[in-house]
Formats: C-alpha cells, sequence, structure tokens
C-alpha cells in the first residue's frame, strides 16, 4: 500500500504555530505518514519536508500585500503544478484566509480539502461562507461557537479546542531559564513581545525599547526579548543598538521567557492570548 501524503498550507506565524503541532500529532498517530509543507523552520521542526519556505511571506495592511502580490502569485502557481504532479491525499489550509481561499478556489475540489483554523466569518466578510461551503469539505475550528456556525450551513466541522492550551508551556523553570542567560532571579524581569512579523517588529520593538527605558529608570529590571525563528535577527539587533538598552534577545523560546517574566509588554494578537493563558501580567 502506497504511503499517504499530505499538503499543509500555512502564511502566518501564528498559524504555523498550529500547523506544527498539527503534524507533530498527525505523526504520533501515524509515523509513516508524508507530509510536505508551505511554511518555514518551524514546521520543519515538527516533521514536515518544507518545499517552499515562507518565511518573510507574511503581509501588514493593503500596502504590503501589493508590494509582495507577484510572490503571492507565484506561490499559488508553485502549488497548483504541485498538487498536479503529486499525488496527494489531502490538503490542508491552516489560517491565512486570505491567500488559502482563493487557493483553494482555484484546486476546485481536485483533492479533499480541509480547512484547520476557521476564518473569522462570524465576524467580518460574512460572505466568505458562500466560498468555504463550496471548496472546503470540512472544518476544524478551535472554537464551539464556529462548529455551530458551520453547522447552521450545512457543512461538515469538527471542534478540537484551543491548541494554546497545551502549547503554552514552559520548558524549564524561571530560574534555570535565566541561569542560562546569565541573568539573575533577584532582579525583576521584563520581558517584551513586539509580534511576530517583520513590519510589526519594526513598528512596535522600538517603542517597547523606549518603554523599557524607562521602566528601567525607576525600577531595577532586566529584560528579555522573544523572538520568533522566522525573523531575521539583524532587525532586532540594529534596533536594541540604536536603544542602548541591556536586553537578551531568545529565539524560539516563547513560553519559557513568559515563565520567567514577572510581567510583559505584548503585542496585540497571539501572544496575548499565550500571556493569559500563562496568567501573566
Amino acid at each position: 500500500m502506497a504511503e499517504k501524503q499530505i499538503l499543509i498550507i500555512c502564511g502566518e506565524p501564528s498559524g504555523e504555530l498550529h500547523a506544527a503541532a498539527l503534524v507533530s500529532a498527525i505523526k504520533k498517530i501515524n509515523p509513516g505518514i508524508k507530509i510536505q509543507g508551505v511554511g518555514s523552520r518551524l514546521l520543519e521542526r515538527a516533521g514536515a519536508e518544507i518545499i517552499y519556505d515562507t518565511s518573510g511571506l507574511s503581509v501588514m495592511g493593503i500596502i504590503d500585500v501589493l508590494k509582495k502580490l507577484p510572490k503571492f502569485l507565484s506561490l499559488k502557481k508553485f502549488i497548483l503544478n504541485k498538487i498536479a504532479g503529486e499525488k496527494f491525499d489531502a490538503v490542508i489550509f491552516v489560517d491565512f484566509s486570505g491567500f488559502n481561499l482563493r487557493l483553494a478556489k482555484a484546486i476546485n475540489n481536485s483533492i479533499p480539502t480541509v480547512y484547520y483554523v476557521s476564518p473569522q466569518v462570524w465576524a467580518s466578510r460574512p460572505g466568505r461562507i458562500k466560498t468555504i461551503r463550496r471548496y472546503i469539505e470540512k472544518m476544524i475550528v478551535l472554537f464551539k461557537f464556529e462548529r455551530e456556525f458551520y453547522y447552521r450551513y450545512g457543512m461538515d466541522a469538527d471542534f478540537v479546542g484551543h491548541p494554546l492550551l497545551d502549547i503554552a508551556k514552559a520548558s524549564m523553570t524561571k530560574k534555570e531559564f535565566l541561569s542560562q542567560l546569565g541573568l539573575t532571579d533577584k532582579k525583576k524581569t521584563i520581558a517584551l513581545f513586539p509580534g511576530s512579523r517583520k513590519q510589526e517588529i519594526k513598528k512596535i520593538l522600538p517603542v517597547m525599547l523606549r518603554t523599557a527605558q524607562l521602566i528601567n529608570k525607576k525600577l531595577d529590571s532586566q529584560f528579555i526579548i522573544a523572538k520568533p525563528v522566522q525573523v531575521d535577527w539583524d532587525i532586532y539587533n540594529s534596533l536594541i543598538k540604536r536603544s542602548n538598552l541591556d536586553a537578551k534577545v531568545v529565539e524560539g523560546k516563547t513560553y519559557d521567557c513568559m515563565e520567567a517574566a514577572d510581567f510583559c509588554l505584548v503585542c496585540s494578537g497571539t501572544a496575548t492570548l499565550e500571556g493569559a493563558i500563562m496568567r501573566k501580567p
């Protein structure tokens, strides 16, 4: 019997976090399954073979979308050619609805389609439900009300709960983590989470660094900055150098950074929910 083969597609760092957890879970159930992925290092670490690296592909705002439009069109063509040339048993779309729903339409039900992490059609642009009904075979949703929403439209939807409840856990104690960084547990530790997209980091991190400088004048404190694996070091190095703030930048250790922090400066988005799950002010 030929081994099963799945194509998984994500584009945003937050979506890739969920995609990586899904790949790990699938591999535990069926270690022999072949999973090819459109993503970056996080997805690769989970066990997917990366066929297209999406590092730097995430966008913010219409101007950024227009700038990267040729890349999106090229990616769409690449994926369609890949599907035409190989036998995939299913394609799994993860978040990234602006691209993935258009791709699903182009695939046009030629292979089974699954959508994990629903677009927020219940909150904005409800017209997208027509595309989802026509081109997506199964929805896998994070919230119970989303399952009921899709049931009302006669769609197959499974509620699996929010994966962050399982993912958002530190790998070591606060003392162990700070010791690895050469920091003390006697000072107040403040963690900065400026986002996962290059564009938002460029805008938000300078503000956070200025805030950290003000805090440092009134409180004997130390600072750690969480860096996602998808973003280049150059951005952090140049911004921190300009600020003259003594801070440790830590890659791929979001939850250890949160666990070690007495309080956090967090940009709006997934990190806000992660901080709430870990009960950090």
